[in-house]
């Protein structure tokens, strides 16, 4: 059996060990309390904590180039788009400069590239997603097929192992345009092969979208394998809820792509004011309105503590956390079932597990300290954030869940669920 001990021993040697600092804990003046009866937080794969360092940074952006240098201070802001996404793109993501800008939310730019897609594919009337993918992208991939007079092709994919290339290849032809998928999925962390995926499309003709909303800054990504992709910044990035997203085009698309709305960011020489929309060159033509400069400011943030960990070590902790978590799921939790891969390979850095009654497990922990979340049908999912959690965290956590198991603590919590799950 796994003890606490050995749980912490694995701190001790955790290299990412002292980032933990860097972002806000739970006790007095966001000080970390280690004590036994302490919070522990494993939804980071849903939002990801406070770091130290961004009130500041939030604070310097209003006092200082707002307060005082107001509208003097867009000759900064006005390129501060592409400025963080290249920071995204050398440190965390794979890519090269000026193929990443943050802007709009991740169903926005999954609209704006999806559409952009479709134009670049004429001739093909089919559209590409997996059934259990992330409701948004579903939602938008059904909306662009009806307002261009299109099919979709829903691939049915294992809710708990995820796609396949075999499943992948069975609905490739010359009739699709694009290919909407996760990297990550969003119920199980099932991560299907990006390269491998991108490869299979292009032979077809094919464009693949990736959404990268639960790989970004949890796993490593390797964009210049990739076509178009787009992701959020709130989860184990940090950037705060809310915040923008990102976008990637692969620099050698950008020019044949035209995105659907024609906003003054994206135009050539926008302060020409002129009367028709010409797109500018390079990644910026996917910007469209005034950018948001708080919320960007906070982005950069998380987004510079991801680079300066670097996605090797984050990836490798993601793989030790959750490979941790699983074993105890086997050797402590046997009225639960492994909702997600087993390999640590084929896994993002969260674990669901399936419970008849995962709803009333989930609010259990959560009045004993422990915050996962749930997910439909029955399933509780935990994301150990590699930069702040420990192993002896995930240990704790078990450890309270075997607790409520053992003495039926969940059953009188009610079967209706909130509107926040």
């Amino acid at each position: 059996m796994t003890t606490r001990e050995d749980a912490r021993g694995l701190d001790d040697a955790d290299p990412l060990a002292g980032f933990r600092e860097r972002f806000t804990g739970d006790g007095p003046g966001g000080a970390w309390d280690d004590g036994p009866g302490r919070r522990i937080y494993l939804d980071g794969n849903s939002l990801g904590r406070l770091p130290r360092a961004t009130p500041a940074a939030v604070a310097r952006v209003v006092e200082e180039e707002w307060g005082r240098g107001l509208v003097g201070s867009w000759a900064h802001w006005v390129g501060q788009a592409t400025r963080v996404g290249d920071v995204l793109a050398a440190g965390v993501l794979g890519a090269r400069p000026g193929e990443v800008l943050v802007a709009d939310s991740t169903s926005v730019n999954l609209y704006k590239l999806l559409q952009a897609g479709v134009g670049a594919r004429p001739g093909r009337d089919v559209l590409v997603c997996c059934a259990d993918d992330f409701p948004t992208d579903r939602y938008v991939v059904a909306g662009v097929a009806e307002q261009h007079g299109m099919t979709v092709r829903e691939v049915a994919a294992d809710v708990d192992t995820g796609l396949t290339l075999d499943d992948i290849t069975a609905v490739l032809d010359d009739r699709v345009a694009v290919v909407v998928l996760s990297l990550v999925a969003y119920r199980s962390g099932a991560m299907v092969d990006l390269a491998a995926v991108t490869e299979l499309a292009r032979a077809s003709g094919a464009l693949v979208l990736w959404d990268l909303s639960h790989a970004v800054g949890s796993v490593e990504v390797d964009l210049s394998a990739a076509d178009l992709a787009v992701g959020c910044t709130y989860k184990h990035l940090n950037g705060g809820p809310g915040a923008p997203a990102f976008l990637y085009v692969r620099r050698e698309l950008q020019g044949s792509l035209r995105q659907p709305i024609q906003g003054w960011f994206g135009q050539r020489d926008q302060f020409a004011m002129g009367p028709a929309y010409e797109p500018t060159d390079g990644v910026e033509r996917f910007a469209v309105g005034t950018p948001p400069v708080l919320a960007t400011a906070a982005v950069e943030v998380g987004a510079r503590i991801s680079a300066e960990a670097g996605m090797p070590a984050i990836a490798a902790k993601g793989r030790a956390l959750t490979d941790l978590l699983v074993t105890l799921v086997d050797e402590r939790l046997p009225q639960l079932r492994l909702a997600s891969p087993r390999e640590s390979d084929r896994r993002g850095a969260h674990v669901s597990v399936e419970h008849p009654q995962a709803w009333q497990l989930t609010q259990a922990l959560v009045d004993r300290g422990v915050v996962p979340d749930f997910r439909t049908p029955d399933r509780i999912r935990f994301g150990p954030a590699p930069l702040y959690t420990r192993f002896v965290d995930v240990w704790d956590a078990v450890d309270r869940l075997a607790d409520v198991l053992a003495s039926d603590a969940h059953l009188p919590y009610s079967a209706t669920r909130s509107r926040v799950t």
